[in-house]
């Protein structure tokens, strides 16, 4: 797996349909949407692994940012298509991690990215460690790259 280029059967996958919002005049998803798609299927991973973002917040004093966002367009994605967006946890170190995520319909890939997060104080937003649970729960997720 390279690194814009998540194994073909993801962690996590999250359904979206695009609607008349996502797209352009021409009913093709608009490029910044994907960015919300993604944010969405990592959100809901998170969850997943029993830790959604209030709770981090309120709990651990922890929220998450985007540090860095690589994206490949591949092929457009149309009104009304069921997307999966799929969520793969690639590295997760002490104050931030990469997932490396992706975009099918119908079996067909149609976007490729890599996201680096950092870890925030939830009061003052500066860089701060993962608590040490939350770490070793993300950690046991990873799928290294290879």
């Amino acid at each position: 797996m390279t690194p814009l280029q998540p194994s073909a059967m993801p962690a996590f996958s999250l359904p979206v349909r695009v609607y008349w919002e996502d797209t352009d005049a021409g009913g093709v998803v608009y490029h910044a949407r994907y960015v919300a798609f993604l944010e969405r299927a990592r959100s809901e991973w998170m969850r997943e692994q029993g830790y959604g973002q209030e709770l981090l917040r309120h709990e651990h004093g922890l929220v998450f940012a985007v540090r860095a966002m690589e994206m490949g367009f591949l092929k457009p994605a149309r009104l009304d298509d069921v997307l999966q967006v799929g969520v793969v946890l690639q590295e997760c170190r002490r104050a931030s991690a990469v997932f490396v995520q992706d975009v099918h319909c119908d079996g067909r890939l149609l976007l490729t990215a890599r996201v680096r997060i950092a870890a925030l104080d939830a009061g003052g937003f500066r860089p701060r460690a993962i608590p040490s649970p939350l770490l070793e729960a993300l950690q046991a997720q990873q799928v290294p790259a290879g």
